[in-house]
């Protein structure tokens, strides 16, 4: 579990891929300081597992599924990456609960400077919509960010100075792809309205949600 308050920006230094897998090396110095094998680093929002370090870099496997799904299937050498450790019991919770598993990728549309702002227009993928609200908290490269505005084909979120000079957001351009995970109380929420069974084609009802404790 991670707050998407990014620790540092780290520096991808060795790739190795293998198909639809690949091993990572990234440079590092604040997530190295009381790492262990094992342990678990965001990547650009994707939970990785430590499975070698050194004083100032780690490796990481990306399965089929992570190469997928995220952003990371495009890594090279010299990527600088967002990095954050996983969440520990007695951390301050400034962002919002992320798990570090990526739903897929949304396209930046438009940049835009605003005052002391950088305004991002995206697109998200497919399904994305029915778990953003304005206002709303969503991870982009792992970083916890609340949405600014939503439409009917994109969503806006404002980054303020200190995001700006502390995660790799700034350097996303249009056409890029960044890593999303939406809020994971939207998800459950969505989950619970669902009907129980796949083979159920009940619709939503005042009954239900009142049996359920909604109402």
């Amino acid at each position: 579990m991670f707050t998407g308050i990014i620790e540092e920006i780290g520096t991808i230094r060795k790739v190795r891929s293998s198909g639809q897998s690949m091993q990572l090396t990234i440079e590092a110095v604040n997530v190295l300081t009381d790492v262990r094998l094992g342990d678990s680093i965001a990547v650009n929002g994707t939970c990785l597992t430590v499975t070698s370090f050194t004083s100032n870099q780690f490796t990481a496997d990306v399965m089929p599924e992570t190469f997928r799904l995220t952003s990371l299937h495009n890594a090279s050498t010299g990527t600088p990456v967002n990095l954050e450790r996983a969440l520990s019991a007695d951390s301050r919770l400034g962002g919002h609960f992320v798990s570090g598993h990526v739903d897929g990728t949304a396209i930046v549309q438009q940049c835009q400077h605003i005052e002391n702002s950088l305004v991002m227009y995206l697109s998200l993928p497919p399904g994305g919509f029915m778990y953003v609200i304005p206002k709303g908290s969503i991870a982009l490269d792992g970083t916890s960010l609340t949405i600014f505005d939503v439409t009917d084909e994109m969503i806006s979120i404002s980054l303020i100075p200190h995001t700006q000079e502390t995660t790799v957001l700034t350097q996303r351009k249009p056409g890029d792809r960044v890593n999303v995970e939406f809020d994971m109380l939207a998800k459950y929420t969505h989950k619970m309205l669902q009907p129980h069974t796949s083979s159920s084609k009940k619709p939503l009802t005042e009954e239900f949600l009142e049996r359920n404790g909604f109402l």
